[in-house]
């Protein structure tokens, strides 16, 4: 075995989906990622000389607080174990359906607040990793914007400078984020954080053009 596969890694992975209808190609193809996603991360990272002990994901389903209702613009799962509770994951997984939301711009950037409070792995491994992807084929509102509506939720950040902070905090070595997102705020601005990667998809395309496999590499490479 090498020094690579040696290093007990736990992985914790929050996948941030925009769940609105212009998303309906992406979102087959990331709860078809999301369901295989243990076994292909695994192999991925075997050719690359390292080993993934623990596996956790989450999911936060993101759409438009201004146009959609409270029990359907932001789902959240906890963290799963995919080794031990992948059957509990696909449950949550499979009935994703992309709906809702208007006009664009959505509430990614409440889902990546949501997702960078996360519950975060803290225990005894060699190395850690959070990583966090979101996939949108829309811009963001601005976290400022007012007036919120009634089930608008109180612990997310107030501004994008807030937001920041809390990426700026985390330890550098052990955070990942990907965007998978138009070439628009706040994305653009975002992809100059640290440990981050924007890839730029095409708005109201749904990210047809970017492949799985693609976002596979790129999340084992982050790790």
């Amino acid at each position: 075995m090498s020094d690579g596969q040696s290093v007990k890694y736990a992985v914790d992975l929050v996948m941030c989906i925009d769940g609105t209808g212009s998303m309906g190609h992406l979102i087959e193809e990331v709860k078809s990622l999301a369901l295989k996603f243990y076994d292909e991360l695994e192999a991925e990272m075997k050719v690359q000389s390292k080993k993934v002990e623990q596996l956790r994901a989450r999911v936060i389903v993101f759409r438009d607080y201004w146009a959609d209702s409270a029990d359907k613009v932001m789902q959240c799962s906890e963290f799963f174990d995919l080794r031990s509770q992948s059957s509990d994951f696909a449950n949550f997984v499979s009935p994703i359906e992309a709906d809702g939301g208007g006009d664009e711009p959505e509430n990614g950037l409440e889902a990546v607040g949501l997702a960078l409070k996360s519950n975060w792995e803290k225990g005894d491994f060699s190395k850690q990793r959070y990583v966090v992807v979101l996939f949108t084929d829309a811009s963001a509102h601005s976290l400022d914007k007012g007036p919120k509506p009634s089930h608008y939720p109180n612990d997310i950040p107030k501004t994008f400078n807030d937001l920041t902070d809390y990426w700026h905090e985390m330890p550098t070595p052990v955070k990942r984020l990907l965007l998978f997102a138009p070439d628009a705020e706040p994305w653009t601005m975002m992809g100059s954080w640290e440990n981050t990667i924007h890839y730029v998809s095409e708005a109201g395309r749904g990210l047809e053009k970017t492949e799985m496999k693609e976002i596979l590499n790129a999340i084992a490479k982050s790790i």
